[in-house]
């Protein structure tokens, strides 16, 4: 039996139903049988009995092979997007507005191809949560428009291993941003093998993403952006560079008007630059002297002087001067009257 002849069940003497009121009917789990609308009572004769209940049974056993393919998540629906709410655990920096555009444009002309995947939502009865197509159901808002989607029972681990492998192999998230999922993850106390599988990566590459991640703070990548075209070796090269760096003036430069007009991978290349530039410390002009009879060099700049020991002069000197230091020093303060 073809699917599509399941989602278009309808009873002839009945209008038709909106575009996959799922709503409408609840079976036994509370969820909506998609396209299933009861059939009125027929006022057949009784010699149409047999046929009549033929017919129910027919019916009936559609709906339950159609619920039985919604709860394996197989059959597709189409829902309100005000009804589904975000994954929780977020996967991108931020939705690219030109993107955004270009997708609502493919959508309003040739209709939204790829379903998204949610499951009920675990808190809030008669919602969804969106697993994945994130910007599929962002387009879907913006036209106006019931979202076709895929609706699965999903434990939070199933569905942040969905929600990796959908976007890994459709390569919808740069370097940065999966190493942010990475970390997010792992704050939620995901074990390593759960975000290995959902970023499809092993353990040396999860460890670089990680490390990446503690080098360069969040602030830093906000300010930078998703940058698709710089891959992991360069975001180490930054998270080295920064050692040492004004991190806060480099925020600073990138979150100002210029550089937000520029994409974001020239945004990295600036904030390598500036990781790079090391305020120079101003060399300190050093006076050497030398006491007249005495084997020591005494060097001077403007914070402190350093005493230098001429050891193959006078070996030893120098600890028989550090012996004597204290009894100096109270002499010194005792002239000074302190």
């Amino acid at each position: 039996m073809a699917r599509k002849n399941l989602i278009e069940i309808s009873a002839p003497s009945m209008a038709r139903a909106e575009p996959a009121r799922v709503e409408a009917v609840q079976p036994r789990d509370n969820r909506p049988i998609a396209g299933f609308v009861p059939q009125e009572r027929s006022a057949a004769p009784v010699g149409g009995i047999t046929k009549t209940l033929g017919n129910i049974t027919e019916k009936m056993e559609r709906a339950s092979e159609l619920e039985r393919q919604l709860a394996a998540g197989q059959t597709i629906i189409e829902l309100d997007p005000s009804l589904i709410d975000a994954s929780f655990v977020s996967d991108r920096l931020a939705i690219d507005a030109a993107e955004l555009a270009q997708l609502i444009e493919q959508i309003r002309e040739h209709g939204q191809q790829v379903p998204i995947l949610v499951r009920p939502h675990p808190e809030t009865k008669g919602r969804y949560q969106v697993a994945y197509g994130h910007r599929r159901l962002a387009a879907a808002r913006e036209i106006g428009i019931r979202v076709r989607a895929v609706v699965r029972e999903l434990t939070d681990g199933q569905l942040v291993v969905s929600q990796g492998q959908e976007n890994s192999a459709r390569t919808n998230l740069s370097y940065i941003e999966r190493a942010l999922f990475a970390s997010r993850l792992e704050e939620r106390s995901f074990g390593r093998d759960v975000i290995m599988a959902a970023l499809a990566v092993d353990k040396a590459a999860l460890s670089r993403m990680l490390i990446v991640i503690r080098q360069v703070p969040l602030d830093l990548v906000n300010a930078i952006g998703a940058a698709p075209d710089i891959g992991r070796r360069r975001w180490l090269e930054l998270g080295e560079r920064l050692e040492g760096a004004d991190i806060e003036k480099i925020i600073a430069e990138l979150s100002a008007d210029d550089a937000r007009k520029i994409s974001s991978d020239e945004r990295f290349h600036r904030a390598l630059v500036l990781a790079t530039k090391r305020t120079a410390a101003p060399k300190q002009a050093i006076a050497q002297t030398q006491v007249s009879g005495v084997p020591v060099m005494i060097k001077k700049t403007v914070s402190g002087a350093t005493f230098v020991f001429d050891g193959k002069t006078a070996p030893g000197f120098d600890r028989f001067v550090q012996e004597r230091l204290k009894g100096l020093f109270q002499e010194f303060n005792k002239d000074r009257g302190a």
